[in-house]
């Protein structure tokens, strides 16, 4: 078995490149690992960089510790000679640029892109769930255009958390950052589905304790994190415990649920 890259998530070996999934910016490939498992792998040596890698593990992680169906998330590691057998240049360049660990989600196979013309395994309290959780984590990319979802064997199942925690990019980070709001939540793709929001909040930030945000946040690799890898990880916490005690982003998402009803 693969020894596991932090005290919750897996190692594997990617063995093979299969395909490239052209979708979004970032290009995402499936590829195969040591474990003969499929997982769609997230590419350090794409546009977004590191930074979207540790988006991906953290919401996705956050996501998983409230209750909410997220593939396994686990870090492949690259070998840039992977490279030369693929005939495209533009993956071999990603690819070569890649070396080293990366973020990927087990594949799941014959799922279907989430489509809200008809809505599978969505109730009011899971949509609002789901919308909450994106304002916490300020998930730019769930909208109707690009929903970011899946549904296998009939339920819902998150995926692509890359662009979240957008405010990470910039260079005042973490200055404002959790107090910031986020008024993208009125193009979520689920708050028409919606039950209260404040109600879903209620539920599910008693699940985010100290202990699960440092959990989760342990799961990010040190080399993804920069020189001091340590006060990373204390920022990305601190920044969830402000955000889930200010409740502002709650009571935001529950009045643009009304307003769109």
């Amino acid at each position: 078995m693969p020894e596991p890259a932090t005290a919750d998530l897996r190692t594997v070996r990617a063995t093979r490149y299969v395909t490239p999934l052209r979708e979004g910016g970032s290009m995402p490939g499936l590829v195969e690992a040591d474990d003969d498992g499929l997982y769609v792998v997230k590419f350090r040596g794409a546009g977004q960089g590191l930074k979207a890698l540790i988006a991906e593990v953290v919401v996705g992680e956050v996501a998983r510790a409230i209750g909410l169906r997220v593939p396994e998330i686990v870090v492949v590691d690259v070998d840039p000679l992977l490279a030369a057998a693929e005939p495209d240049p533009e993956i071999q360049q990603l690819v070569a640029a890649s070396g080293g660990t990366n973020a990927a989600l087990d594949f799941l196979p014959g799922a279907l892109p989430f489509s809200p013309a008809a809505p599978v395994g969505v109730t009011p309290e899971l949509a609002a769930e789901v919308v909450w959780l994106d304002a916490l984590c300020a998930n730019v990319d769930r909208t109707p255009r690009n929903p970011n979802m899946l549904i296998w064997h009939r339920d819902l199942w998150l995926i692509d958390h890359g662009a979240a925690l957008y405010r990470h990019h910039a260079p005042t980070w973490p200055d404002g950052a959790s107090g910031a709001g986020f008024p993208l939540v009125e193009d979520h793709v689920l708050l028409p589905f919606a039950g209260s929001i404040v109600e879903a909040g209620e539920r599910l930030a008693p699940r985010l304790d100290r202990a699960t945000l440092e959990r989760v946040v342990r799961d990010v690799p040190d080399d993804w994190l920069g020189d001091d890898a340590p006060l990373a990880r204390a920022i990305y916490v601190t920044y969830f415990e402000e955000r889930l005690a200010a409740a502002q982003f709650a009571t935001e998402a529950e009045e643009a649920r009304r307003a769109a009803a």
